[in-house]
């Protein structure tokens, strides 16, 4: 099926008792059995729930996986990921990734004695050079956040196959409308579902997806055994989010592009990071392993204090973390989003303190444009 019937339909079939055309919240925490040990494929909500496993073969059908193992939210999913590891083992990690990941790897795992390189892996090379005999999985960041550096997965893929490590792929920036690494070799994909698969800003969540029989096992086993799975009613959100992801996205695209050219070439702005524009240095990859250029633009105002009279200035845009709503929002990440990195870390990134993140939403093409154009004059 295409990708917005799929979205609309997979994983999803009218209610047999009523035939509600909308998977009901099953709002349970437990299931009456007809015997001991005979029951209807349901025991408890924290291992099995109707409306959760709906969702998690809508998304699954979505990304071309097979399985979906959906969790409360995309730090829950993340580190349900590191626990299929044991102490010892080495994960490669992309530099510029979320601020939330790097904290929760550098603060939480790493003293089970699981160790974490962070490697510009934007370059095979460098990624090569960092594997050891440790080395169990490759993390990769997508565009990143927020400097929206692209990686080669099929070129990463490769390599963690050849090396025997899990490859993984965060793809909460493009969504599976724009990007699909599994079909690029990846084992699994993360997403924080709070972003652009809800895209309403009303639900935390997070899900991993593979086409791996045993990965999704060992996945399913963490999920029942840790527990940080998502409500029904947040699952039924979302479920109804996906049924409008291909039109959402495609609206994200579109007001996106237009700012990221109206700011390119305005002379108050330093540097314009968006990856559908040509002068983007990693455009022709953007336009071979992705469909579109997603929602997120990123500029550089040159200061703090340029930084913030804009934020304070938009009108439209909201500032506040997050991002992938239908509503537009503006993010200082060294001070918000991504505050736990050290500062030199952030500076040899490009992560300045003058660095604006836009999350485009999905108003009017004008109207955003003509706000982003005020609070750049308001500076």
């Amino acid at each position: 099926m295409g990708f917005q019937t799929d979205s609309i339909h997979a994983g999803q079939k009218p209610d047999p008792t009523t035939g509600a055309i909308m998977t009901p919240i099953f709002q349970t925490s437990t299931y009456v059995q007809e015997s001991i040990g005979v029951h209807k494929g349901y025991e408890y909500s924290r291992t099995q729930n109707p409306t959760r496993q709906a969702l998690e073969a809508n998304i699954a059908a979505l990304e071309n996986g097979k399985y979906g193992v959906s969790f409360a939210s995309g730090l829950a999913a993340i580190s349900a990921l590191i626990q299929m590891l044991e102490s010892g083992d080495h994960v490669i990690c992309s530099d510029n990734v979320y601020g939330g990941t790097y904290r929760v790897f550098e603060t939480v795992f790493k003293k089970f004695n699981v160790a974490f390189s962070f490697v510009d892996t934007s370059d095979p090379e460098k990624v090569r050079t960092a594997l050891t005999p440790r080395t169990k999985m490759l993390f990769i960041e997508t565009p990143t956040n927020p400097m929206l550096i692209l990686s080669d997965l099929a070129a990463l893929a490769e390599i963690a196959r050849a090396h025997g490590c899990l490859s993984v792929v965060d793809n909460t920036f493009m969504s599976p409308y724009f990007q699909r690494p599994l079909e690029l070799g990846i084992d699994l994909v993360v997403h924080s579902s709070t972003k652009y698969l809800n895209g309403h800003s009303d639900v935390v969540g997070g899900i991993i997806l593979t086409r791996d029989d045993e990965l999704a096992s060992r996945l399913y086993y963490i999920q029942n055994a840790v527990g940080a799975v998502p409500g029904p009613q947040d699952c039924f959100l979302i479920l109804r989010a996906t049924k409008t992801l291909a039109l959402r996205m495609r609206e994200h695209e579109k007001n996106a592009l237009a700012i990221a050219r109206y700011l390119e070439g305005h002379p108050r702005v330093e540097k314009v990071y968006y990856p559908g524009l040509p002068a983007h240095p990693q455009h022709a990859l953007a336009k071979r392993q992705m469909s579109g250029f997603g929602g997120i633009v990123s500029m550089d105002l040159g200061s703090l204090e340029k930084a913030r009279r804009f934020a304070e200035n938009v009108r439209i845009f909201a500032l506040a973390e997050s991002l992938g709503g239908v509503e537009s929002l503006v993010d200082h990440p060294a001070i918000m989003t991504h505050a736990s990195v050290p500062r030199e870390e952030r500076l040899r990134m490009g992560l300045t303190d003058g660095l604006i993140r836009l999350s485009v939403g999905v108003e009017d093409e004008e109207d955003l444009i003509r706000d982003v154009g005020q609070a750049l004059e308001a500076m």
